[in-house]
């Protein structure tokens, strides 16, 4: 059975990888380091290493076991390109994501620059979604980065927006997802940040997801944008979903 996962633009999460490391200040409040923290006090083996980046091969093949097509969200514990991630270990990862056909997979990675030295060296099925993290003006890099890297859908998560972005630039992006922080110490998004991702979102014909105000209570404070919910997806997941209703 997947693991059904709370996050507002997935279905299933599937963690190959746990653990990480902070490198950019969207990593302060960790949601993942403290749930790490929770499953390790609780006993759960994949996480008797706690936040240490561990890899576990008896997870790799799980998505093979999942008949009913799924939007995975891959290793929303982890970052695949960690560093720390043997690189036969994140090939074993596409090889299975590439035969997971029936699936769609989004990976998410803050290291944009390790993408970049081996995204050549990977296979890029249409079924793999790729996309990074720029919770700020100084991360923008990633974006450039990201244009270069031959998957069939890339996107972009401000998530979480902890400052304006100037200007972005959505040339070859194909989604944008914007939330902001919530748990314990969040800090505050400001509206005109998100309303400026809007506009360039429009300018640019991207897709636009709107997952979260953030703050300390996060259900109170909902997901409205000017009264509206933005839960617009790239339209490749439209036309995966009625291939698949032709085949089944």
């Amino acid at each position: 059975m997947a693991n059904r996962s709370k996050i507002e633009w997935t279905e299933t999460t599937w963690n190959p990888v746990t653990g990480c490391s902070k490198i950019s200040t969207g990593c302060a409040h960790c949601y993942a380091e403290r749930m790490s923290k929770r499953l390790k006090a609780m006993g759960q083996p994949n996480y008797i290493n706690g936040f240490q980046v561990t890899t576990h091969i008896d997870m790799l093949n799980r998505p093979m076991k999942w008949k009913k097509p799924q939007i995975v969200f891959v290793n929303s514990m982890s970052d695949l390109f960690h560093e720390d991630v043997p690189f036969p270990f994140i090939e074993n990862v596409f090889q299975v994501m590439q035969q997971a056909s029936h699936h769609i997979f989004q990976v998410l990675t803050k290291r944009s620059e390790r993408l970049a030295d081996i995204a050549s060296k990977l296979p890029w099925p249409e079924n793999v979604w790729m996309g990074v993290t720029v919770e700020n003006q100084d991360n923008t890099y990633r974006m450039e980065a990201l244009r270069k890297i031959p998957a069939a859908v890339r996107f972009v998560s401000f998530e979480p927006l902890l400052g304006p972005i100037n200007d972005p630039d959505f040339t070859s992006i194909d989604w944008a997802i914007v939330g902001g922080e919530s748990g314990p110490g969040a800090r505050v998004m400001k509206p005109e940040w998100v309303l400026k991702i809007l506009e360039k979102c429009r300018e640019y014909d991207v897709p636009f997801f709107f997952k979260q105000w953030g703050g300390q209570n996060r259900k109170k404070n909902g997901r409205l944008l000017q009264g509206n919910t933005y839960d617009e997806m790239p339209g490749e997941i439209k036309q995966h979903t009625a291939q698949l209703a032709k085949s089944a």
